[in-house]
């Protein structure tokens, strides 16, 4: 049961080998389980793969089954057209173009197996990239938000050096009101004077501004903080909103990107393999040698050749005599002098109505 589903999958005729001995048997069932598994290892891979793309389970099952399918037609398809020549060179020359598509196949099937095989290592180089991106991607951000950020700290730091300007104007207005008072400095009368009650006067008028320019420009420094935090906020915002398109870096060509980087060995030799695996069959026809079941399939196929070369042949022969005979016959009638008179009269009646008709069509049109 196992070994006439295995002949099957390599595409042989069962009928052929089952008049051949065991061993042939053997060896093409080896060759269809090879072109099976090779079609599940198809399916496995390109299920994993599609499902890093689709991120869903059932369709990702579906397509890789119809890639598997694929993968095992084209498989069997190589398998079974290469037939054993005389010369192994010939032979060669017709497995050449089934061996490069064997390399593609391989290449395909083998690639997402790699992703899967080193995950772990793939992942890591992601999550690097991932972090990389979210970096760029704040200091991108920033790039709308920082000058306009800027510019308004500088207007804060305008509006307190302000303030501090003010404050030094008063406190110098002070000290020269109170050095009046004592005599240290101005007039150095001891006492409160009328100079001392203009200084007085003058300081207590800066005071005065100073505290309403204290005033003032602390709503103006809280609208600009407010101003600040909101740009601040929308930066956050913005980050937010576009980490989920970095987060979903992962996709497949993402995979495929992050496995080149890891060093190209192991993934070499894992191509190697499958690469082994899928040009089995091929290798297994060209190097062994010509078995019973060849032979049989050679007859038979030279059996239907010579029937179809005779079917031809005979088809020829009957278009050459028919077309003989028809040149004598036509010959022979064209001699008949009783055909001539026949064909004559029927010329002259026709060329007598031809006249009539232009006759009265001229009539009319008089």
């Amino acid at each position: 049961m196992l070994q006439r589903f295995f002949i099957l999958c390599s595409g042989a005729d069962s009928d052929i080998l089952k008049e051949c001995s065991q061993g042939e048997r053997n060896k093409y069932a080896g060759i269809g389980a090879t072109v099976f598994f090779t079609a599940v290892m198809a399916f496995i891979a390109s299920s994993y793969a599609l499902y890093t793309v689709f991120d869903n389970l059932y369709t990702a099952i579906f397509f890789g089954l119809v890639w598997g399918l694929l993968i095992f037609n084209l498989d069997r398809f190589i398998v079974s057209t290469i037939k054993k020549r005389e010369k192994f060179s010939s032979e060669l020359l017709q497995a050449t173009p089934r061996i490069i598509l064997a390399i593609i196949i391989a290449i395909v099937i083998s690639k997402p197996l790699e992703m899967k095989i080193f995950e772990k290592e793939i992942n890591q180089v992601l999550l690097e990239q991932k972090n990389e991106l979210t970096l760029a991607n704040k200091d991108q951000i920033a790039l709308q938000y920082n000058p306009t950020i800027e510019n308004l700290n500088k207007d804060i730091e305008a509006l307190k050096s302000e303030i501090v300007t003010k404050e030094a104007e008063t406190n110098a207005l002070y000290d020269t009101y109170i050095s009046e008072a004592e005599g240290t400095a101005g007039t150095k009368l001891l006492g409160k004077g009328p100079v001392y009650k203009e200084k007085r006067d003058k300081h207590d008028a800066a005071l005065a501004e100073l505290k309403a320019l204290k005033e003032t420009n602390a709503q103006k420094i809280t609208a600009i903080e407010n101003q600040i935090t909101g740009l601040n906020t929308e930066y956050t915002k913005s980050v937010t909103d576009s980490q989920p398109i970095i987060d979903g870096f992962d996709g497949l060509m993402a995979r495929i990107t992050a496995l080149n980087k890891l060093p190209w060995l192991p993934s070499f030799f894992i191509f190697l393999l499958f690469l082994a695996i899928e040009t089995s069959p091929i290798i297994a026809k060209l190097l062994s040698p010509k078995g019973s079941y060849d032979y049989k399939l050679e007859e038979e196929e030279s059996v239907v050749k010579s029937w179809v070369t005779q079917k031809v042949k005979q088809r020829e022969m009957v278009v050459d005599t028919d077309e003989a005979l028809n040149t004598k016959i036509y010959a022979e009638i064209a001699e008949e002098e009783a055909v001539y008179a026949y064909k004559k009269q029927k010329a002259e009646e026709l060329l007598k109505l031809q006249a009539d008709s232009f006759h009265k069509l001229q009539v009319k049109n008089l």
